[in-house]
């Protein structure tokens, strides 16, 4: 910091030191002037110089060591106070775009409330004549036109669904309640949603669940099944067979969820979980969004929950869900 000082004032330095050189000379030509009185003007003006430099260094450096110390965030109150006219300036330079850019940043979040908040209404107020449609189609003689219509309900439905978690999901901590969840009514639960879909494609289910429950959210963990269902049942094969199950190890519970559907590319498994990741085989399918597996993936960071995946080509894919210990994710969430 010194040396940025005396390169910052080196101009005034120079100037001072070309007033001396200066004052030398004339005493020398002028012999009217003593040069030794010169001189020892020159030895004393310097000596203060270099006492004045020592003083105003400390009192100028203070303020832009402190600058220069400070965490480069948006606290401006940890901006250190200015004592001259010129440090106001820096200090102004630097608050005044802050402040500028905070209340921008109120407005544009205040919107995206709203407009979250609208989105939020607009579903919930969808799911109302979605209801009337099930109903309408549960009374429907023409059942091969009941289950197309049903495919096509389920598809509205979980895409609603997944738009609803989607804009949840920035503030999914404040959206929690851990409790004991049990699995099986959970997991049958969903199972049971998709039942159309599966009649249609003459899917069925292979459940063992011996570990029962798990420390966790149950309207979250639910969305995350969910989303592994309605892969395992949109990638499966007319007539197969999707396996569910449960087991304990290291005192950890975990979920597998197996299929003999189309598997997953090894080139693409390491961006399954990447936000719009498709395929990259499979570009016609365009009613893939490519976000259930992200959000999965969001939700179950936030739980703790760990998602691996093991799949081949042709020959189907294992999706497990590994939850924490119980006094592990205690400590975590800091509820000892």
């Amino acid at each position: 910091m010194i040396w940025k000082f005396c390169k910052e004032r080196l101009s005034w330095i120079l100037f001072f030191l070309f007033l001396q050189l200066l004052a030398v000379l004339l005493a020398y030509l002028d012999t009217t002037l003593p040069l030794r009185g010169m001189l020892y003007y020159v030895f004393l003006s310097t000596l203060f110089f270099i006492v004045f430099l020592i003083i105003r260094g400390k009192k100028e450096l203070k303020f832009y060591r402190e600058l220069e110390e400070r965490e480069e965030d948006a606290d401006i109150t940890s901006l250190p106070y200015p004592d001259s006219p010129f440090e106001s300036i820096v200090e102004k330079s630097i608050t005044e775009p802050v402040e500028r850019l905070r209340t921008e940043i109120r407005s544009q979040r205040t919107l995206l409330e709203q407009e979250k908040d609208e989105l939020l209404a607009w579903i919930h107020e969808v799911k109302t004549p979605l209801t009337t449609m099930q109903l309408i189609m549960d009374r429907m003689s023409d059942q091969e036109l009941k289950k197309q219509l049903m495919r096509e309900w389920l598809r509205i439905h979980f895409l609603l669904d997944q738009q609803l978690h989607q804009k949840r999901i920035p503030t999914i901590e404040n959206d929690l309640f851990i409790e004991k969840v049990n699995l099986e009514p959970l997991i049958f639960r969903e199972i049971h949603t998709l039942r159309s879909w599966c009649m249609q494609k003459g899917i069925g289910f292979e459940t063992d669940l011996p570990s029962e429950a798990v420390l966790s959210d149950g309207k979250w963990l639910a969305f995350i099944i969910r989303q592994l269902l309605t892969n395992a049942v949109k990638y499966s094969e007319e007539g197969s067979e999707i396996k569910i199950i449960s087991f304990s190890q290291n005192g950890r519970v975990s979920v597998k969820v197996t299929d003999t559907g189309r598997g997953i590319e090894s080139r693409d498994l390491p961006r399954i979980f990447d936000k719009g990741f498709t395929s990259t085989t499979k570009h016609e399918e365009n009613a893939a969004t490519g976000m259930g597996l992200y959000l999965a993936e969001q939700a179950a960071s936030t739980l703790h929950i760990t998602i691996d995946v093991d799949s081949t080509p042709d020959r189907g894919s294992t999706f497990t869900l590994t939850f924490p210990k119980e006094n592990e994710f205690l400590h975590i969430q800091g509820l000892r």
